[in-house]
């Protein structure tokens, strides 16, 4: 069966697979082709590939042609006018990270190929599941990259120092969101010394970030809260009011806000508002880590850095390729126990029964069979 790993089309600099997961494929008596360069932004040489068993392909049509399953980090795209899904050879398997909520389309046009494809991002979130979840390996190396970027930008000390010149107090860091990400920026602004405060709305995250040295805000909503896999859920309109009276002074106190809130096929939730950015001290900064998904705050803008009567406003794009090393490790063996579950005796097998394999899989034998995205393509 022969695997194949393309390059990520620029500025991605992680790789599906590294060299040590691609030996235990190989080892396996799986025939893997790397293309040409495609682990060099993880520190990844094709040497390093050859040594473990792998192929280098120096070209898409040779890496692609006989192909059983490919391998990818983003969702195949278009490229100077060609779409990466023409290469891929009918009846293969694609796995990775599709996007699948924001761009349904993309469904109908790899099952129109015939490309049996599951998507990283609909892993339910259940225990079995667990070494599997890239959403989580992704979201907790960009939250550790989201304080070290705040850092640099915010004109403080993190932490408290004692020095010749007198006392430097710590710097205040509020954090917007307890799950993976926020949890990881929460554990990572408290090493560096900061005096961490967070907000969730699920109460059930009070644990948690207490757990890492922070004090957590509460709003007291009248309402679910958590939908199923200990996702928020998206709350009504008098809840998100609540809320934004309840983060406002903690907003407005701290010099750096790192925003984390998502949910799950929906808009990120607008938290941060103009006024609470303009109530901040000059100098403060606003690293919004939900802005692809629409934002947590106004004003922010995805890929830009911009200044809002002094205060910096960072809306960073992937930032898991920033730590492209050991996100691509982590997503390479969360890949690696997905393909356990789907390889028995050398060969793929779908057991359609089995509740990853059934939340997972987006299209297949030619259909869009997942249930959510059918409803979204209007397919019955």
């Amino acid at each position: 069966m022969k695997i194949a790993i393309p390059k990520e089309i620029l500025p991605e600099e992680r790789v599906a697979m590294t060299p040590d997961a691609v030996k235990r494929l190989t080892d396996s008596g799986f025939e893997v082709w790397v293309e040409k360069g495609a682990g060099l932004g993880a520190s990844c040489t094709d040497t390093d590939y050859t040594n473990a068993g792998a192929k280098i392909a120096p070209s898409h049509q040779k890496l692609f042609a006989g192909a059983e399953i490919i391998l990818k980090v983003n969702p195949p795209k278009d490229e100077k006018g060609r779409h990466e899904i023409d290469d891929y050879p009918s009846g293969s398997v694609l796995i990775s990270f599709l996007e699948i909520m924001k761009q349904p389309e993309l469904a109908a046009k790899l099952a129109k190929k015939g490309i049996t494809a599951l998507a990283m991002e609909t892993l339910p979130r259940i225990t079995r599941a667990q070494s599997m979840d890239a959403l989580s390996s992704q979201a907790s190396a960009a939250g550790y990259k989201a304080v070290l970027w705040a850092a640099k930008e915010s004109k403080k000390f993190f932490p408290m120092l004692t020095t010749a010149a007198g006392t430097i107090r710590p710097a205040k860091v509020f954090v917007i969101g307890a799950g993976v990400a926020g949890l990881q920026a929460i554990a990572t602004a408290h090493r560096l010394g900061a005096v961490v405060e967070a907000f969730d709305i699920r109460p059930a995250a009070k644990i948690e970030v207490e757990s890492l040295g922070a004090k957590f805000v509460q709003a007291e909503l009248e309402e679910e809260t958590e939908a199923g896999g200990g996702y928020a859920k998206e709350v009504s309109q008098g809840s998100q009011e609540r809320i934004k009276q309840t983060v406002y002074d903690h907003v407005a106190a701290a010099d750096v806000v790192i925003t984390t809130a998502q949910v799950p096929g929906k808009r990120a939730p607008r938290i941060v508002t103009r006024d609470m950015i303009e109530a901040m001290k000059p100098g403060s900064v606003v690293l919004d880590m939900a802005v692809d998904q629409g934002g947590n705050c106004d004003l922010t803008e995805a890929g830009k850095t911009i200044s809002h009567e002094g205060v910096m406003l960072i809306g960073p794009v992937n930032l898991a390729s920033d730590m492209a090393i050991h996100s691509s490790q982590m997503y390479a063996r969360n890949i690696s126990a997905l393909l356990k579950l789907l390889l028995k005796d050398g060969a793929l097998q779908l057991d359609f029964t089995d509740k990853i394999i059934k939340s997972t899989c987006i299209t297949h034998a030619g259909q869009v069979i997942h249930e959510q995205v059918k409803s979204m393509l209007n397919i019955k």
